[in-house]
């Protein structure tokens, strides 16, 4: 069987191994597919494994030989599955196996907005601390995280694991979910509305997927629903935040900071106005980035091409005719 795999630098830029999915078949792998390579090297595949490349219905049409397409992540909204599911080409991605790097991104993030170490790394760096009179000095707020409210929008894997961080460091924790209160543990409070959530919480750290329900749902209104000192962090998706709406409240104090792992289009465009502001802190889009993560991303992979071609595929998004 011919397994092709699209874009797979960003996922093992080599500290992995490519050998166990090589086990399964005839394997090629690309680092990167420029969008006129795509169909060429794609043609002759079985098996198409990707991070990235949009399988539009354009795509899926143009291939025959084509029977699954694995995505090597957890979102799948670049396959059309209605066209694959007319074509009985099996979609699989990859579940939860970045639940602990993304939760522990969005608490760096909290952690950095919070006690500000970057900032006084820099002033160190600039001999700031080495010319103060006194062996402590504070020039950026030290904002204490036990009692604060902490909000969850999602309640997932890695909504959940975030939840109960954020416990551990006292703060209470104010969800919104569709899980009801009496299956909740005892730390999270189920919100009544996300408009609850932006307007009681202290931070509020966004975990649902992209759909057109959620799409710009972090807008001007809702922003300005917070405290002014609240923050915001996004390790989720982009385009659940209008960013444009996101920088004017940065900009004029709506909000007192954002910190994101995740942007409407990546990498931004240098005019993007987040990257201008200040109070407006970014990671690369790295949450699910830690080798750990990426070997399990990996480990899956393999066992969903291995499954498909034993004929009881897992991790199955679409219903193949």
């Amino acid at each position: 069987m011919k397994i092709i795999v699209l874009d797979g630098y960003v996922g093992n830029p080599g500290d992995l191994s490519w050998e166990p999915l090589e086990r399964l078949g005839d394997v090629t792998v690309y680092p990167r597919s420029k969008p006129e390579e795509i169909i060429e090297r794609a043609l002759p595949a079985d098996v198409l494994l990707t991070n990235k490349v949009v399988f539009d219905r354009k795509l899926i049409e143009a291939l025959p030989n084509l029977k699954c397409i694995g995505v090597i992540a957890t979102g799948f909204n670049i396959v059309d599955l209605e066209a694959a599911n007319e074509r009985g080409i099996v979609v699989t991605n990859v579940p939860a196996y970045s639940t602990a790097s993304v939760a522990q991104v969005a608490i760096a993030h909290l952690l950095n907005m919070t006690t500000h170490a970057e900032h006084y790394t820099r002033e160190a760096r600039a001999g700031v601390w080495s010319q103060s009179i006194d062996y402590t000095y504070c020039s950026a707020p030290f904002i204490e995280l036990d009692g604060k409210t902490m909000g969850v929008v999602g309640l997932g894997n890695i909504g959940s694991t975030v939840a109960r961080i954020a416990a551990a460091f006292g703060m209470k924790v104010l969800a919104f979910t569709s899980k009801p209160q009496e299956v909740l543990p005892a730390y999270i409070t189920r919100a009544q509305s996300l408009d609850q959530v932006f307007s009681e919480s202290d931070a509020v750290s966004l975990h649902c997927p992209l759909t057109d329900g959620t799409r710009g749902m972090v807008d001007a209104r809702r922003l300005a629903l917070m405290k002014p000192t609240a923050m915001l962090i996004n390790t989720s998706r982009g385009p659940l935040i209008v960013e444009e709406d996101l920088a004017h409240a940065l900009r004029n104090g709506v909000i007192a900071a954002a910190a994101v792992d995740v942007l409407c289009q990546e990498p931004p465009a240098p005019d993007n106005p987040l990257l201008a502001l200040d109070n407006c802190y970014f990671t690369p889009h790295i949450g699910w980035t830690s080798a750990e993560a990426r070997q399990r991303l990996m480990d899956v992979v393999v066992d969903n091409v291995k499954s498909f071609m034993e004929g009881h595929p897992i991790n199955v998004v679409n219903n193949p005719k």
